[in-house]
């Protein structure tokens, strides 16, 4: 095992940005970059040994710079939506930028994203990892409180990719952090996603409105084209669904906070899998719905379901609806979360 650490350049303010690469015994690859705490890469063989980076991604640091919809990003100071960029904490009222629509979304318009975080490289004889640090301070975005979060990256050579997040604050707060990485299981250059098959360890998802704020309590996948809970490719019933999918999904947990099973995906052609596990009550399926050809790497133009992300987290709009999960963290308490992706190869 072993890790490497490259220049990737400068932001356009002076800061250096560094690519840690992280190779586990067999040869699995994965690339973590300091602006965003952003995945990269995840290079992985197919049944005939042939690795590729199945997560999509720019080619440049100006790539990103130029902005991107989340490619790897670790989202926050609060991932997914608040409805109308407001929420009361403590009987006080705060008001966050409405970046989506008369929304806001994943922290902001320079949420943890676009930071330039802390990494310092960790190695052990069973894994090698990165530690990435980032200090939110008080009113950042509108938030309240100095946040100084973590994440850690470990690779295993059990063929494991954990993300491990914790966070301190020094004044009441909400958080939810998650990683938003775009998942090809094919390789980049192996087209869209749709034949793509994936089950949901989920009974439950979350309704929304037309803006993706949820309607209330969740409601049961049966019946709908919002069941995963047996393997379907993520294009069978897509048409069927307002936009493609976008919804969270509430995990089937027996007890809150215990690492549980969220998902499988399967690319029958390559035989390439991955299984997702968090300690986290939710995941949000999302299709790719808004890429649109703009964006582009090796030669491929990104399009509509050119990827699946697979978002570990708490509810969307948790602070405006009390009967949901709390993201609250006060002081004192600490913020902790793990997901943990399991990679294989059906023959």
């Amino acid at each position: 095992m072993k890790i490497e650490c490259a220049s990737m350049g400068k932001t356009r303010a002076g800061e250096e940005v560094h690519v840690y690469t992280l190779t586990n015994a067999g040869g699995l690859k994965a690339k973590v970059m300091t602006y965003g705490a952003t995945l990269i890469a995840v290079e992985l063989p197919d049944r005939n040994g042939k690795f590729e980076n199945v997560t999509l991604h720019l080619e440049s640091l100006d790539g990103y710079l130029a902005g991107h919809p989340f490619f790897g990003s670790v989202a926050g100071r609060y991932a997914n939506r608040i409805a109308k960029g407001k929420f009361t904490l403590d009987s006080r009222q705060y008001t966050l930028a409405t970046n989506n629509g008369p929304n806001h979304l994943h922290g902001g318009i320079k949420g943890f994203d676009k930071a330039v975080w802390q990494a310092r490289p960790i190695e052990s004889a069973a894994a090698v990892a990165v530690e990435l640090t980032h200090v939110s301070p008080d009113g950042d975005e509108g938030y309240p409180g100095k946040l100084t979060a973590k994440v850690v990256y470990t690779l295993t050579n059990d063929n494991e990719l954990k993300m491990e997040y914790t966070a301190t604050t020094d004044k009441p707060t909400v958080v939810n952090l998650t990683n938003h990485a775009y998942w090809n299981l094919g390789g980049i250059h192996a087209g869209n996603v749709l034949d793509q098959q994936l089950t949901l360890n989920a009974d439950r998802y979350l309704p929304v409105d037309d803006t993706l704020i949820p309607l209330g309590d969740p409601q049961p996948v049966r019946g709908t084209p919002m069941d995963f809970t047996r393997p379907e490719t993520i294009g069978a019933r897509i048409g069927q669904v307002h936009g493609g999918y976008d919804h969270c999904y509430v995990i089937n947990q027996q007890h809150q906070g215990q690492l549980t099973l969220a998902a499988r995906a399967v690319d029958r052609k390559s035989g390439r899998a991955m299984e997702v596990y968090t300690t986290q009550p939710a995941v949000q399926f999302y299709s790719a719905n808004f890429l649109d050809g703009t964006l582009k790497a090796e030669g491929v133009t990104y399009t509509n379901h050119y990827g699946f992300c697979l978002e570990t987290q708490h509810y969307p709009d948790s602070p405006n609806h009390p009967s949901y999960p709390s993201t609250v963290l006060r002081p004192g308490q600490t913020y902790h979360q793990l997901t943990v992706h399991k990679f294989s190869v059906e023959k």
